[in-house]
């Protein structure tokens, strides 16, 4: 049997709290919406999943609390089959949380309180970088963890490359939220960037709305520094510039019921079908069928799918393993 592809995340783990409502509200207002439910998330734990789910063996590295919620994410991916070894348990900070309100057509606004993961360092990124077929980093952990991932992963890289062209991996920057100095980090090089409308204006410093400015700015981050560039227009779709193809790809028409999670779902269902030697363009489009057939089910992680659930949804098989 060929073995899976391998997949390393580092980046966060919460506890995301969500709470269904009728509209979100306005600055100022107050809004009255379901009972609370808390359940596991986190960018960087929700990707390790919804890579684990759809055939890859997963590698997890990030921070958490001493406490009942960082125990609650632990098993969580224990129960995924995420190997969670490069997870460190802190006693200076409790586990990060991600407080969610959802309206009734799927669109959420998130606060995080980072926690624990502003913890993650030099151990993390140690335990993250020379592993696996690919390597995926989310930004909701401190920009020196990034900037030095992003380092070590271009020397592995470029090592690997020399020793044997053909087994190169690949390293995803999910830049997601955007820090401050998002422009610096994409001008110091990028292997493949994936950002969503708000984090590309972020980068460019000019708006970007809809598939065809996603497309023009995908190019404009190749410009920027990254290899490949992957801009997400949510229900229009995404688009996709590097150096094996360029162009856009039309969003999946499904009925949304939660779009939490949607976007880590791309994010870790591109990270296997690039590890699994899928070509970009067609990497791209499974990655939006996966994340297409997560907004259709409620919660993060619980909304994850596995490749029964993509086809079933979008019509799509999925390609990788």
């Amino acid at each position: 049997m060929r073995n899976p592809p391998r997949v390393t995340v580092l980046g966060s783990l919460n506890i995301d709290i969500s709470v269904t409502v009728p509209r979100l509200p306005e600055p100022g207002a107050t809004v009255l919406g379901s009972a609370a439910r808390f359940t596991p998330g986190g960018k960087g734990a929700n990707q390790a999943v919804a890579a684990a789910r759809l055939g890859a063996a997963v590698r997890m590295t990030g921070c958490v609390g001493d406490d009942d919620f960082g125990r609650r994410l632990l098993a969580a991916l224990r129960e995924e089959g995420v190997d969670h070894q490069g997870v460190r348990v802190t006693a200076d900070a409790p586990t990060g949380l991600a407080m969610i309100s959802v309206d009734t057509a799927g669109e959420n606004m998130i606060t995080v309180a980072s926690g624990a993961n502003h913890q993650v360092g030099d151990q993390q990124v140690a335990a993250a970088t020379g592993h696996g077929d690919i390597l995926v980093i989310c930004a909701e952990i401190p920009v020196p963890a990034i900037k030095a991932a992003l380092t070590k992963a271009a020397l592995t890289k470029a090592a690997l490359i020399k020793a044997a062209p053909t087994k190169a991996p690949h390293c995803i920057l999910n830049l997601a939220p955007a820090p401050p100095d998002s422009a610096a980090i994409v001008a110091a090089g990028v292997d493949w960037l994936v950002v969503n409308e708000t984090e590309a204006a972020a980068v460019l410093g000019r708006p970007v709305g809809g598939l065809a400015e996603a497309g023009q700015a995908a190019a404009a981050l190749i410009t920027a520094g990254a290899r490949h560039a992957v801009v997400t227009a949510g229900a229009h779709g995404a688009a996709l510039a590097g150096p094996d193809a360029t162009g856009t790809i039309s969003a999946f028409r499904v009925d949304a019921v939660d779009t939490v999670g949607a976007g880590d779902t791309f994010v870790g269902a591109l990270a296997v079908a690039l590890a699994a030697g899928i070509p970009a363009a067609a990497a791209v489009r499974a990655a939006s069928a996966a994340a297409a057939t997560a907004a259709t089910r409620p919660g993060a992680q619980a909304g994850m799918p596995r490749p029964a659930d993509i086809l079933a949804t979008t019509g799509l098989r999925w390609p990788a393993g």
